[in-house]
């Protein structure tokens, strides 16, 4: 089974939003696939999704939501894997609402949030490459050489 991470979003039009994680995932030669499937208008796709991403090895999901950002907390509630919950910056409140939402899920079911704005998608990408260099190798030499690129400039 191959480990993975799932990224999914509640709307077509978070996609261009999430290409700072893509590009991370991408340099990190970690393997993704992103779906767009909402929590209020997709539940049963959504929860047959998750059930079946699982199966096939899902390792970390990141959950990108605007305004409610339910998105997330549902992900968290359907999985036992991590999932890093996204803000998407829509709306009036230009995803103040989304953080909040995400970042005040009860206890119980565990979310990590991630912060406003176009930092979110990356250090999120991040998050879960620090994760998943736990257990593979190759993942925790590109999270060294980034952190290494980081510290030499």
């Amino acid at each position: 089974m191959t480990s993975f991470v799932s990224i999914v979003a509640g709307s077509k039009n978070d996609e261009g939003f999430l290409e700072p994680a893509f590009a991370v995932l991408r340099d990190f030669s970690i393997t993704f696939e992103f779906k767009v499937l909402s929590a209020h208008r997709n539940t049963e796709r959504l929860f047959e999704y998750i059930e079946d991403a699982d199966a096939r090895g899902v390792s970390i999901y990141l959950a990108a939501a605007g305004f409610s950002a339910a998105l997330p907390g549902v992900v968290a509630a359907k999985t036992l894997r991590p999932v890093l919950g996204i803000p998407v910056p829509v709306g009036p409140l230009q995803g103040m609402d989304a953080l909040l939402s995400i970042v005040q899920l009860p206890s119980g079911i565990p979310l990590a949030g991630m912060p406003l704005g176009n930092h979110g998608p990356k250090n999120a990408a991040l998050f879960a490459a620090h994760i998943l260099a736990l257990h593979d190798d190759g993942v925790a030499g590109h999270v060294a050489a980034f952190r290494a690129a980081l510290n030499a400039s």
